[in-house]
């Protein structure tokens, strides 16, 4: 696992594997296309010349306040070129997330009115799911990075998920349910679904799920 901390006003990624992994915070929100920070960007200071870099630095500002030095965003801390890293990271998501001191989300469609809020692309996005329900704090921010609420507020809404690759409606479910299944993009959702039945079957004996609308 890799975490992000500021040293010296630089930005820097220490790679945690096989070593103990201290407190830090997680980042939950939506990708936004070419604007995004990612892995490959942390090489030189081009990332500060990304919108994305709000984020970063909200999540640093705001886990700084937490009394936390390290941070995770997933665009920044996995490479998603690399097919076995990006395989692994899908499988190891749960965990991070779990394991975090705190979880903050970043809403960056939302202003702090409510109906605007309630609008925001976060809730109908797949994965956030799991970023809900698992770590132990959950904070919301706005776009304008004021606290609007936490999980106990605001974790009624939580349905009509979609996700951009249409297996990824099948993968996010993987930790939930406590299964690990090595993600093949290009399988398609059926055949995503009918793996992820079998490894319930074979495991618990289960019945069958319904996929989510």
């Amino acid at each position: 696992m890799r975490l992000l901390h500021f040293s010296s006003g630089k930005l820097v990624l220490t790679d945690f594997s096989g070593k103990r992994i201290p407190p830090y915070a997680i980042l939950s929100h939506r990708w936004d296309g070419d604007n995004e920070v990612l892995f490959v960007d942390l090489n030189n200071n081009y990332w500060r010349k990304k919108r994305g870099c709000r984020k970063i630095e909200f999540c640093a500002k705001q886990a700084a306040q937490d009394q936390l030095q390290y941070f995770w965003i997933d665009t920044c801390c996995i490479d998603k070129w690399n097919v076995r890293e990006r395989s692994k990271a899908i499988n190891s998501m749960f965990n991070w997330y779990e394991n975090a001191a705190k979880c903050y989300v970043f809403l960056d469609n939302s202003s702090t009115w409510e109906a605007s809020f309630r609008q925001s692309k976060w809730f109908t996005r797949g994965w956030t799911l799991q970023e809900l329900i698992t770590p132990k704090s959950v904070k919301f921010f706005s776009y304008e990075e004021r606290r609007i609420g936490n999980r106990s507020t605001l974790e009624q809404i939580a349905s009509n998920r979609e996700t951009t690759e249409e297996e990824d409606s099948i993968y996010y479910l993987l930790r939930i349910l406590n299964i690990s299944l090595t993600p093949s993009y290009g399988e398609g959702k059926e055949n995503a679904l009918r793996r992820l039945q079998l490894e319930i079957e074979l495991g618990s004996n289960a019945p069958a799920i319904i996929p989510f609308a």
